[in-house]
């Protein structure tokens, strides 16, 4: 039965996967993750062989103890014969599991590896790489290409090469008992071989369905159960309808599974039924023969067991391409985002940003985003269209110096690229020309743990993990102890609150920090900020969204976060930034403005025109 469930696996694998090209070396790149394993190789390839041989040799005891025990009389012979075949018969199903367990064994070993050096590749690319991978694609890479990359190489390690032993010497020792017999056999199975294959055209259409289909069915779920995309169902009143959505898609998910059922069993029903039709030919024509005492009765009992063992194996390998092809594609799917570098390298001279007071400097920056064969894969992008800002320049000619300790606020219209311009600073891009130094060493020529140690940032959007305060605090500072994520947490002037908690620390905040408000969510923030320790801070619009008291908190825990820091602090709110040490206004990517609050107040331009209108804006709101 193990050789009729591979030739169904094997068949009902997708058959369209041959007309792809797969790039040359994909196959000697793939063997190179096999070498490490060369030794269980060599071991599994004895399994096979010892199994497929203890296959061959049970058919030849039963003819022994048919000629020689049975038609002879010798009891004796009979029964020691008959222990042997048993006990050959227990060290093939050992041979058998352990054959399961080296293939299995040396593909998860191979994925492993894979898997880990694919996830490590991932974090290491830009940001700009995940603003246009879809992260469901990512996670197909980590997960579909990967996995089915296993079940392909431990079908070729096992199925395949097994296979191809067991057939070769089932069918040598056929002949030798019978060649006549043993063509007529093989006649027979073109007979079935070409109905096999359009039953496992239909199983391979259901199967692409079926994935096609629990797809489906998983997104509805993933973004009903998020807690957006819940809310919006029950504002909007959609229970109902969603539930009657989701209970089409099951419902089609539950029939294709029914018909993909159906079409196995066909398969090897008829598998079956081909088997016997062999073995009845064999006993038919091998019965007349050793009638008429042209062969005997043993050697008909031997090669009608033989047949019986023979289909399964041959159908398996009538689709050997497929399989082999299907490892192929797999590999090339994760070799080929191996193979995508990543745009933010590290120098090998690269140098240590030391600890301590940083001065920033800007020098004549320039910037513009990748363009898409950059730093992403049409394969990764559900609409692979180009990006039209790829062709502009984003920041043109922006010089500025930040002192240690001083705080420079960077304001503007939306769209202006305040964002783009403090994410050069830890090297989320890189700068199209110019330079940004800490303490006189260029971001790009400094070690990336060095460059990232030594900055903090907090959005206007914290995320947080749906894990506990205390997990989301040590992602910061692993090592922290409970005092010092205690001060950190009272600093960010939330301590209180924690405290309030049944569960303190270990409270669970929910996916993205749903159970605490927008304020909370910041100073847990601000808390994880503190215990990093950094010596530049990064703020982008951390109080945009707040209300006033919220905000109010919040700017209360940066003035904890800012004494003695080097800031760059991008605000809407600009009475947020009025004791700042210099404020840059920045439109259409250039500085246009630059000076103190009461300076540029007083000129006419931008920074006065907004100031007037979120003053206004206020007095009114205060009426």
């Amino acid at each position: 039965m193990g050789g009729m469930a591979g030739a169904v696996r094997s068949l009902g694998q997708d058959s369209s996967v041959i007309k792809q090209k797969v790039k040359p070396g994909t196959a000697r790149r793939t063997l190179r993750y096999a070498i490490p394993y060369s030794g269980l190789l060599a071991l599994l390839l004895v399994v096979v062989v010892a199994d497929a041989a203890i296959g061959v040799v049970n058919p030849l005891i039963y003819r022994r103890i048919i000629n020689n025990g049975i038609l002879q009389g010798n009891s004796g012979l009979i029964i020691h014969l008959a222990i042997l075949a048993a006990l050959l018969g227990l060290s093939g199903s050992v041979l058998g599991m352990a054959q399961t367990y080296l293939s299995s064994r040396v593909s998860a070993e191979i994925v492993l590896s894979l898997r880990t050096r694919l996830f490590e590749h991932i974090q290491q690319m830009p940001l700009a790489f995940f603003t246009r991978a879809q992260t469901g694609a990512l996670v197909s890479r980590l997960n579909n290409d990967v996995t089915g990359a296993r079940i392909a190489f431990t079908d070729i390690l096992s199925d395949v090469v097994g296979n191809v032993i067991t057939v070769a010497l089932i069918l040598g020792a056929m002949f030798v008992l019978s060649w006549r017999i043993t063509l007529a056999a093989l006649v027979l199975l073109p007979l079935f071989v070409f109905p096999a294959r359009f039953w496992g055209r239909k199983l391979q259409g259901i199967t692409r369905e079926s994935y096609d289909l629990t797809s489906t069915m998983n997104n509805l779920m993933v973004e009903r159960f998020n807690v957006a995309g819940a809310l919006l169902a029950k504002l909007f009143g959609r229970s109902q309808e969603e539930s009657k959505s989701f209970k089409e898609k099951a419902a089609r998910v539950s029939d294709i599974g029914v018909k993909q059922a159906f079409y196995a069993r066909l398969f090897l029903t008829a598998l079956l039924a081909m088997a016997t039709f062999a073995s009845a030919l064999a006993y038919g024509w091998g019965g007349v023969l050793a009638v008429r005492h042209l062969m005997d009765v043993g050697t008909v009992v031997a090669l009608v067991s033989y047949l019986s063992h023979l289909y399964g194996p041959l159908l398996g390998l009538s689709n050997v391409q497929v399989s082999i092809m299907t490892a192929l594609v797999s590999f090339e799917r994760v070799f080929e985002l191996l193979d995508l570098p990543p745009m933010i390298r590290e120098k090998p001279q690269a140098v240590d940003i030391p600890a301590g007071p940083a001065r920033i400097t800007f020098d004549q920056v320039s910037f513009r985003y990748p363009s898409a064969p950059e730093v992403s894969l049409a394969s990764l992008e559900s609409i692979a269209i180009p990006d039209k800002r790829t062709n502009s320049t984003v920041l043109e000619n922006i010089s500025f110096a930040v002192e240690p300790g001083s705080l420079v606020a960077v304001v503007g219209p939306s769209g202006a690229g305040k964002t783009t311009l403090t994410q050069l600073v830890p090297r989320l891009y890189d700068v199209h020309s110019g330079s940004i130094q800490i303490n006189g060493i260029d971001v790009r020529d400094a070690t990336l743990n060095s460059l990232r140690d030594r900055i903090g940032v907090v959005t206007q959007d914290a995320h947080l993990f749906h894990d506990t305060i205390r997990t989301n605090l040590l992602y910061a500072m692993p090592t922290a102890t409970d005092e010092q994520m205690r001060n950190a947490l009272c600093d960010a002037q939330i301590l209180d609150l924690i405290d309030s908690l049944p569960d303190k620390l270990d409270t669970l905040v929910g996916e993205r920090g749903y159970r605490f408000s927008g304020g909370e969510k910041q100073r847990i923030a601000i808390a994880r900020l503190l215990l990093k320790a950094p010596n530049i801070v990064i703020l982008d619009e951390a109080t945009a969204h707040l209300d006033s008291e919220s905000e109010a908190a919040v700017q209360r825990a940066l003035e904890k976060a800012l004494v003695g820091r080097t800031s760059i602090v991008i605000a809407h709110r600009l009475s947020t930034i009025l004791k700042a040490d210099e404020i840059l206004v920045v439109q259409s990517g250039t500085i246009v403005q630059r000076g103190t609050h009461a300076e540029l107040a007083a000129q006419q331009g931008i920074y006065a025109e907004l100031y007037q209108r979120q003053l206004s804006t206020s007095d009114v709101a205060g009426r």
